[in-house]
């Protein structure tokens, strides 16, 4: 049987983000030497890491130098693809001027690029692994492009890793997804998927899986990230595939570590700047009057924060430049 352990998303970096209320640096390196604890204890013959292994493709070299010496710690193999964090711009091809591009150099991390194939072989099973890094147009194009591919070597499974936008749910308009119900492929049995930090359930059809443990590291306060708890994946591969879920067990509650207030500081204000752009709006007067002079005015009144009143004024300064192009009453 071969093991294989599947980690995503753990954003190393050197600062914490304003999110968090601890020592963020601190708490992802005590998740990742639990990561190698896992690993040790479970007997993997490898690491799977789907993609975002830095927060930015620029890290400093002391952090990059105290990432690659916990990594070693391992003693395994680290398959790995790019992160849209890990690479400038979007753009796939630049990893090499990255530190991911660095680490994959100094043989701490093997990335997988586009078209490439490694076997993995143990317990009389060989394994076809291929990967999928991020680029500008995934989850933008046709998905097969990205998230299907040929079992061209004879394996016995294929696992495919692919650092897009799959989710379970729809997500708002704008924002580039694939529904992970219509990424099922013949001949991939096993679609590692990252990127998408909430993660979900373990999916099954047909003896095949797609899995998304969810991100090692929790950087925004999203409540979603306060509810959940990082894990990692255990794939055991032999007769069958068997999939099984590891809680981080020093992992903090999101509740402890995330912090909130700033949100709800910008979700009061722009509250209160709707309001107040609704009662200028209310006005019927408004084109005709004295615009500023209103605005002044019931910001005193209404006790408005000079921030929110200025935004307003910057607001209808745009607004006003609109209708004095289009022929309308400008001040």
């Amino acid at each position: 049987m071969l093991r294989l352990l599947y980690v995503t998303d753990t954003h190393i970096r050197g600062t914490a983000p304003r999110s968090r209320t601890d020592d963020f640096v601190q708490a992802i390196g005590d998740k990742l030497d639990e990561v190698v604890e896992i690993a040790h204890r479970e007997g993997v013959d490898a690491v799977l890491h789907g993609g975002d292994l830095f927060d930015r493709p620029d890290l400093s070299p002391a952090v990059v130098r105290d990432a690659a010496r916990l990594l070693r710690r391992l003693q395994l193999p680290i398959y790995t693809v790019a992160g849209n964090h890990d690479i400038y711009g979007h753009n796939p091809d630049t990893v090499e001027r990255s530190m991911l591009g660095l680490l994959d150099a100094f043989g701490v991390v093997q990335l997988i690029r586009p078209g490439e194939k490694v076997l993995l072989e143990g317990g009389g099973r060989k394994i076809q692994l291929t990967g999928q890094p991020f680029h500008y147009d995934l989850d933008r194009r046709e998905a097969s492009l990205d998230y299907a591919v040929q079992n061209e070597t004879g394996a016995d499974y294929c696992i495919h890793m692919v650092h897009g936008m799959a989710v379970d749910r729809p997500l708002p308009d704008g924002v580039a997804h694939t529904m992970v119900d219509t990424l099922w492929s013949e001949e991939v049995d096993v679609l590692l998927t990252g990127h998408y930090h909430a993660g979900f359930p373990v999916k099954q059809k047909e003896g095949r899986y797609i899995i998304n443990p969810g991100a090692l590291a929790r950087i925004n306060n999203h409540p979603s990230e306060i509810r959940r708890h990082p894990q990692v994946a255990l794939l055991e591969l032999g007769e069958e595939i068997h999939v099984r879920l590891i809680p981080i067990t020093c992992a903090a509650p999101g509740d402890a570590v995330l912090d909130r207030s700033y949100l709800e500081k910008a979700a009061y204000r722009e509250e209160k700047m709707a309001e107040f752009v609704r009662m200028l709006r209310d006005d019927g007067e408004f084109r005709a009057l004295a615009v500023r002079e209103i605005v002044e005015e019931i910001a005193g009144l209404e006790k408005v924060e000079d921030e929110v009143k200025h935004e307003a004024l910057r607001r209808i300064a745009v607004v006003q430049e609109q209708w004095g192009s289009e022929g309308g009453l400008v001040e």
